[in-house]
């Protein structure tokens, strides 16, 4: 009996969505294994977040949503003027939802190729217990 054609187009949107992603996802090990190396850590979380949280200390902060889920402004002009897409790059936000949504995007349509993303976010960060820095400077472009 043949596969139906509905039934293979659903079959092959649930095996695409079971593949490795183009990016790396760490653990809070991970991210600190990364820190000591020097990769760069980017929170695109919002400023309302950043200021409930804190941020992992030495994290470069660039909002790359609103509160709506709109890209803002003139994130990824901004994103790609300021990290080169040959170095290493984390990235880290609340749980790690739209990390892996930025993190395949640079992979796959902005050349970036040794993209981290945190897999638990900031939220898994905290939930283990490690620092958080409440210290914020100002952010830096679309921030």
């Amino acid at each position: 009996m043949p596969i139906r054609p509905l039934f293979a187009a659903v079959l092959l949107a649930l095996l695409a969505g079971c593949s490795q992603p183009p990016y790396t996802n760490v653990d809070n090990q991970g991210l600190q294994g990364l820190l000591q190396q020097g990769v760069t850590l980017i929170d695109i979380r919002r400023p309302d977040e950043w200021r409930q949280t804190g941020v992992v200390a030495g994290s470069e902060r660039l909002t790359f949503v609103d509160e709506m889920g709109r890209l803002k402004p003139g994130f990824i002009e901004t994103f790609t003027q300021r990290f080169d897409p040959n170095e290493p790059v984390v990235l880290i936000c609340r749980t790690g939802n739209r990390t892996d949504v930025l993190a395949r995007h640079m992979m796959e349509h902005l050349g970036y190729t040794q993209v981290y993303n945190v897999r638990d976010g900031i939220m898994g960060w905290i939930g283990a217990g490690l620092p958080v820095s409440r210290a914020l400077p100002p952010p830096h472009g679309a921030g």
